[in-house]
């Protein structure tokens, strides 16, 4: 039985279309040239046009954005706009913390860490198993350099995530930082990071919060006016932006703390080294502009924050919409739940707390052969193993040696759906 209130989630034929035209190589592979639907947006990501064409437009200029020429001056514009653009997508105050850049978002994650954790005092730090190594293994490696204890706490093998209980009972007045990811990139499992972040800090008032948000960010809405971390970082890439950039946010008192930063610098939290990059900032710019126009496509307004915050609560209906019927099937294909021979790993009911990303088992296929033979029929997915060290951890606190994640975005429609159910159910069979 298809719920006809989750199908009127989907975005209406004429929009989806629209968006699927704002993105580069939906359903084709540029290289072989061959149809293929991509379906391993948890790793790689489709692009945004806008983001790529504007990235290679300003990325051509050789003009250095501090210096005092015209067109140095207007690419600073672009910068700050850049800059403001990241605090419209997290709903961060536009006069309060620091905006900070990497190449990637998992070096901001070490960046923010090790900051905390070197100037904050307390013994211990407390993180959960579903963190991505990148938050892992920096909380490890610089609260062992501190002489701090490291606390895990456990996952949730029925959620796929972990739950608010199970991460304050390890929290005490003595924690120095609290790490905590958003959603998991293997599960699809949404943290309540709002309880999290009240509960935290009735046990410790003042308890210093990083975020991973990277998987997080191109599904749902991040508000921190609601979650007030101290830290946060998200890879634009995954959101279709150009890769090459790591962006993080730091509260206005973490971004106060001793830092790396240049001399010359006279703001306390400045934590940009180097010359700017416009086109990247550029970029980033397009994806709040692309996410605020299919916000006015359902309110009038003319507040930029408002449209996103729509737009993305848009974005997040569709998709539950599709996980919906991926999972459950349409009136064409049957679901992964009623498909012989597939199972649906960390499997729940409640879609409320869930991202767009599935995590599949099959009877007759070890999750490898699954990945190669989706490929064949054009679906390309991505594997999980317990052997890698990417993902043993995770896999391992769920008691599972890996899954096929599959991992749509938006711009993904119904009948992308149901080729893959098509296809799921083939393969299944040989």
């Amino acid at each position: 039985m298809i719920d006809k209130n989750i199908k009127k989630q989907l975005f209406d034929e004429k929009l989806s279309v629209e968006i699927r035209n704002k993105f580069y190589h939906v359903d084709l592979d540029p290289i072989s040239n061959h149809k293929r639907i991509f379906l391993d947006n948890a790793g790689g990501a489709l692009r945004l046009k806008a983001a790529s064409d504007r990235f290679k437009e300003l990325d051509e200029l050789p003009d250095c954005p501090e210096h005092s020429n015209k067109t140095a001056l207007w690419l600073e514009k672009i910068h700050s706009k850049g800059k403001e653009d990241i605090r419209i997508l997290l709903n961060a105050s536009l006069n309060l913390g620091s905006v900070i850049t990497s190449l990637t978002a998992s070096m901001i994650m070490f960046d923010m860490v090790r900051t905390i954790i070197d100037n904050v005092s307390g013994d211990n730090v407390v993180i959960t198993k579903l963190a991505h190594p990148s938050a892992y293994d920096s909380v490890v490696k610089y609260a062992e350099k501190a002489g701090k204890e490291v606390r895990v706490a456990e996952t949730n093998t029925k959620t796929g995530g972990v739950d608010v209980e199970e991460i304050t009972k390890l929290i005490d007045e003595n924690t120095c930082l609290l790490n905590c990811i958003y959603a998991s990139n293997i599960s699809g499992s949404v943290l309540d990071i709002e309880s999290l972040v009240k509960e935290s800090r009735k046990i410790k008032s003042d308890l210093y919060i990083a975020c991973d948000a990277v998987q997080h960010i191109p599904h749902g809405l991040v508000d921190l006016e609601k979650t007030p971390v101290d830290a946060i970082n998200f890879g634009p890439y995954k959101f279709g932006a150009p890769r090459g950039i790591g962006i993080g946010y730091m509260s206005d008192r973490a971004s106060k703390l001793p830092h790396d930063k240049l001399t010359a610098k006279s703001l306390e939290i400045d934590w940009e080294l180097g010359s700017s990059a416009p086109a990247h900032f550029a970029a980033i710019t397009e994806l709040v502009n692309h996410v605020c126009w299919v916000g006015k496509k359902f309110i009038n307004s003319s507040d930029r924050r408002k449209l996103f915050a729509e737009g993305m609560t848009k974005i997040n209906s569709h998709e539950k919409a599709l996980l919906y019927h991926m999972l459950n099937g349409t009136q064409k294909s049957k679901g992964l739940r009623e498909i012989s021979g597939v199972k649906v790993l960390l499997d729940h009911e409640d879609l409320s707390n869930r991202d767009l990303i599935i995590e599949l088992g099959f009877e007759n296929l070890n999750y490898t052969e699954a990945v190669k033979k989706y490929e064949k029929e054009g679906i390309i997915v991505f594997e999980r193993l317990a052997t890698s060290p990417y993902s043993k951890r995770m896999l391992k606190s769920f008691d599972i040696d890996g899954g096929v994640r599959v991992s749509p975005l938006h711009c993904h429609n119904i009948r992308d759906i149901e080729k893959f159910l098509e296809i799921t159910q083939k393969i299944s069979k040989l």
